[in-house]
């Protein structure tokens, strides 16, 4: 088997280290499951966002927001709404839950070797490697 499918999901904890998830992709989705809730992104997500952090070329505040909070500037979680990014909106695709873009995808970055991740109590940063 090969991780990061359903029935080998990657086990991820978030960057502040209090809570574990885990992800797979299925399709085109990105399936994220947090306890009891499931929250999905696209896939793309992964390939896209490892490319805007390169060109960030620095550390990029995570961000992490709900779908109803406005998210802050120059973060991860704005980017992964913003109309500029490559699907010109949000990467989450369940409505209600498409936030926290910023807390959980840079973790399977981090999982996949492919950025570095702060791991303090709050305010965590991602850069690309």
């Amino acid at each position: 088997m090969t991780e990061g499918i359903k029935a080998e999901p990657w086990v991820l904890v978030t960057a502040s280290g209090s809570s574990e998830y885990t992800m797979y992709v299925e399709g085109d989705e990105l399936i994220c499951q947090v306890g009891s809730t499931t929250l999905k992104y696209r896939a793309r997500a992964i390939e896209d966002l490892t490319a805007w952090l390169k060109e960030q070329d620095d550390w990029v505040p995570l961000g992490a927001a709900d779908e109803s909070k406005a998210a802050a500037d120059g973060t991860v979680e704005a980017w992964g709404r913003s109309e500029s990014n490559p699907v010109g909106g949000w990467y989450g695709l369940r409505k209600g839950y498409r936030g926290r873009f910023g807390m959980y995808l840079p973790p399977l970055l981090e999982k996949l070797g492919v950025v570095e991740l702060t791991h303090d109590a709050r305010n965590n940063k991602v850069r690309a490697l």
